[in-house]
This record gives C-alpha cells, sequence and structure tokens, in this order.
C-alpha cells in the first residue's frame, strides 16, 4: 500500500513536470510568432518610411512646365519655408523638406521672390534658394548695423523712407504696438521687455543686417517684422545653448550687448564677456561704460567721474546685476560671446588708443595698465 501511494506521487510529479513543459513550449512558440511579426512589422514599416521620405523628395509633378512665384520673406525659418512651399504645390511634404535640411546641414537661404516649378526635386529648390536665384531684384534696401541704439535705428529707417524721425521713434514705442508684436513673437518678445526699469522695449531686439523688400517705402510695421524675423531666426539657433546658460531671451541679448558695445576690432569678444560673468558670479558690479552713457542718453567719446554718478537702474557702476535690459542691438558674434565666455579669471579690462584690449586680474593691476596706456583719466 505504501508502494502504490509513492508510485502515484511520482506518477504526479511526472504529469505535472509534462504538463509545465509543455506550457513552456507553447509559452516560446507564442513569443517567437509574436517576436516575428513585430520585426516584420519594423521592416515594413522602415521599408514603407524610406520610400515614402524618397517619394516626398521627388518632385510634385516631373511632366509639368508650370512655374509659380514664391516669396520667402526675411528671416523665415525652414519650418515656415518648407510650409510655403507646400501650401504653394511646389513640394510634397514640409516636414520630409524640414528634416532633409537639417540632415544635410543646408542653410544660408536667401530671401526674395522665386520662380519655382513643381517639376524640380527637393535638392534643387534647396539649391536655388541658396544661391537666391530670385524672380526680381530688390527694389529697396535698408542696413542696420550692429551696436546701434533704438534711436539711432528710427534715424535710419526714417532716413530711407523719407519719414518723420520722431514718428518712427513713437511707433516703435507705442504700447499698443508693442503688445501687438509680442502675441506675435511671443517666444522673443517676453513681459521682460515691458519692465518699468526697462528704458525702450525693442532695444537690442531689432536684428543688424541688410534688409531688400520688393516694394518702395515699406512702412515700419514691415521693417520691424523684417528685423524681428531675422531676430527669432537667428536666436533659434541657441536656443538649446540659452538653456543650457540658464539665460533667457532677455538676459543673452543684454548680456550680448554689453559685449558689443565694449568690443573693438581687436577684441576678443569671449575673454570681454569672461569678464563679464567673474564679476556677476562674485557680486561686483560689472562698471561697463557704456550702461553710463546709455542711461544718460548720451555719445561721448570719454566717460568723466561725474558720468557714473547718473542715477539709472542702467548705471553698472551703482547697481549690481545686469542692466534692466539691451542697451544697443548685437550680431552673432557677440551672441555666441554671451553664450561661450573663454574660461579666464581676468576681472579688468581697458581698451587702447590703438584699440587693443587689455586684461588683467586685479585692480592693483588695472590701475597699473590704466596709468600705462591711458594719459587722460576719467
Amino acid at each position: 500500500m505504501t508502494i502504490d501511494k509513492k508510485s502515484s506521487k511520482k506518477d504526479v510529479i511526472r504529469q505535472k513536470m509534462l504538463e509545465q513543459h509543455h506550457e513552456a513550449k507553447i509559452v516560446r512558440k507564442i513569443v517567437l510568432i509574436i517576436s516575428t511579426i513585430i520585426l516584420l512589422l519594423i521592416i515594413l514599416i522602415g521599408g514603407g518610411g524610406f520610400l515614402y521620405i524618397q517619394s516626398a523628395l521627388k518632385p510634385v509633378d516631373a511632366d509639368t512646365k508650370m512655374h509659380k512665384t514664391v516669396d520667402i520673406p526675411m528671416g523665415s525659418s525652414v519650418t515656415g519655408i518648407g510650409e510655403r512651399l507646400e501650401k504653394s504645390g511646389i513640394i510634397k511634404n514640409a516636414k520630409v523638406f524640414k528634416y532633409y535640411v537639417k540632415f544635410k546641414n543646408e542653410g544660408g537661404f536667401m530671401a526674395g521672390k522665386y520662380q519655382l516649378s513643381p517639376s524640380m526635386d527637393v535638392p534643387e529648390i534647396v539649391n536655388r534658394l541658396k544661391t537666391g536665384k530670385v524672380l526680381a531684384e530688390a527694389s529697396f534696401k535698408i542696413t542696420i548695423p550692429e551696436g546701434k541704439q533704438l534711436k539711432e535705428i528710427a534715424g535710419i529707417m526714417a532716413k530711407a523712407t523719407h519719414q518723420n524721425e520722431a514718428d518712427v521713434f513713437n511707433k516703435l514705442n507705442d504700447k499698443q504696438y508693442i503688445k501687438s508684436l509680442m502675441i506675435k513673437y511671443p517666444d522673443i518678445l517676453t513681459e521682460e521687455i515691458l519692465h518699468s526699469t526697462v528704458k525702450y522695449p525693442l532695444e537690442g531686439y531689432l536684428y543688424p543686417a541688410t534688409y531688400p523688400f520688393y516694394k518702395p517705402n515699406p512702412s515700419v510695421e514691415e521693417m520691424v517684422t523684417a528685423m524681428l524675423d531675422k531676430t527669432r531666426t537667428v536666436l533659434s539657433d541657441y536656443t538649446e545653448k540659452s538653456k543650457e546658460k540658464k539665460l533667457s531671451i532677455h538676459q543673452l541679448l543684454t548680456m550680448s550687448s554689453l559685449v558689443e558695445e565694449e568690443a573693438t576690432g581687436k577684441a576678443d569678444r569671449k575673454t570681454i564677456a569672461s569678464v563679464f560673468y567673474n564679476r556677476l558670479k562674485q557680486g561686483m558690479p560689472l562698471q561697463t561704460d557704456p550702461t553710463v552713457l546709455y542711461a544718460e542718453g548720451k555719445h561721448k567719446e570719454k566717460v568723466y567721474y561725474k558720468d557714473l554718478q547718473v542715477d539709472s537702474p542702467y548705471n553698472t557702476y551703482k547697481n549690481t546685476g545686469l542692466p534692466p535690459g539691451p542697451i544697443s542691438n548685437s550680431g552673432r558674434i557677440s551672441i555666441e560671446a554671451a553664450l561661450e565666455p573663454n574660461q579666464t579669471d581676468y576681472y579688468y579690462f581697458l581698451a587702447t588708443a590703438d584699440g587693443s584690449v587689455i586684461f588683467t586680474k586685479t585692480l592693483a593691476e588695472h590701475n597699473q595698465k590704466k596709468a600705462q596706456y591711458i594719459s587722460d583719466k576719467k
């Protein structure tokens, strides 16, 4: 009787093991089938995606002889250009155009009115946009140099379009107009520009460049739109670096304007930026003369001790930290210097008569160089 019970238990255990083995075999088959299906789906989707991209890069209609006029505004982003081309029926897919441009590291597209055809493939269209083969020459151009303040830019705009300078400047500072621009450009024009200590909201935001227009005497609004479009395009290249540096757009343009105003032709802008950052880290006032002149609303060859007493939040001799906002516009070189300063232990610099800039670590060294190179002291 005992032997039978033991045999019975062994049979039960053996049976269970056989069942478990059978179940495991079934599970392995199911896993294999599912894995095979997933792999096939990946291959099909990948292959389909590849074919789709290949098709999207080809002409919309290879046999057509039709041409269309496509206007690419100044400062257009790759996304914006792709959307215009798709809307005009020149390309099949704006997103594929965008990724093609990024993958090929293309850029430098030129604004203007282009004669494009649906018979062109994407590489040919990209080449046209790079070489600037436009339909017509611009009938009007305006150049905004680097380091210009809003008042100066208003003067350039007024002179070029035969308008009253005061009217142009007032328009650039009109509150309702500023708010409408903030709605249109929320990514670059933030509430920071409306702070009570900011002198002029658009200061530093009108990018220095040459702007072509295809009709004579464009309006102030049209010129500002072109400039802000360009600012947005330029700053979009530095979005990630700005985040890494923990700088808002307003702070970035403020720092880059200080670099722009202090730089000379021989100056290392990244080292100038390093001095500003080193002083900020130590809680030292930036003590940069251009902010004093901006506070006074004057242009001078020299800054005197009495100037340093001006009561203004822009006076970086009396206040620590960055000034409330930019004190001029700035180009790419100064923007990049503000984002990627050299790593130094300099806290002072001064410009000599020949345009060279001398950097020093201590106040004693600075005063020594100042006595040596600057005969007419403040």
